[in-house]
């Protein structure tokens, strides 16, 4: 499996960012990424559902712009934070599929995703000059997608995209100037993939 990905992040405010710490807002920007991955399938009784394990390694990078009236911690009145990540991903899929026709077959699928943050500043110390957003090692997703099969003579491949939400927030309240306005950020994003299979 090949692809790309684009993720961003749900963010949750604290109430009292404006009173408190004089924030303005709080912006996420989604960023190109990839992935690649193997894929294993399991038949449950009846052609059109599986079970698929497909782990993979993705890269991915986020982006936080911040508009403050806090100048001392926000020079200009802004500041941009982004947040890399390496993961490794543990996706377990249920897929329902059409039968085939010719040489096509489309599916459906809903799953989870457990996924480890190679690249985690989580246990990191925090540099107040240049502070910086930490996120928790591990997270789990809920997914949702499709995708389309098509039959070659000797292998298959099939193109697929998918939606992916953290379920849990992954944000670690360090007190620093960049995370006191932020309450809650979930991990989100669209993935699209090519898959082969002999």
């Amino acid at each position: 499996m090949l692809g790309i990905n684009n993720t961003d992040l749900t963010v949750y405010q604290n109430p009292n960012a404006y009173e408190e710490h004089g924030l303005v807002s709080v912006q996420n920007e989604s960023q190109p990424g990839g992935q690649l991955g193997i894929l294993t399938t399991l038949k449950l009784g009846t052609p059109v559902l599986r079970l698929r394990f497909m782990p993979g390694l993705s890269f991915q990078e986020k982006t936080l712009t911040y508009r403050s009236l806090d100048s001392t911690n926000f020079p200009k009145g802004m500041s941009e934070e982004r947040i890399n990540a390496t993961s490794l991903d543990f996706p377990l899929s249920f897929i329902f599929r059409t039968k085939r026709f010719n040489n096509f077959a489309a599916y459906a699928l809903f799953g989870g995703q457990y996924s480890i943050d190679l690249q985690s500043q989580q246990d990191a110390s925090q540099n107040y000059i240049d502070p910086f957003i930490k996120l928790n090692r591990y997270d789990i997703h809920g997914q949702l997608g499709g995708g389309i099969d098509f039959y070659a003579p000797f292998f298959k491949f099939s193109i697929e995209v998918k939606y992916s939400h953290g379920v849990k927030s992954t944000f670690i309240q360090d007190y620093s100037p960049v995370a006191k306005p932020i309450d809650q950020l979930y991990n989100k994003g669209w993935w699209f993939s090519i898959i082969f299979q002999s």
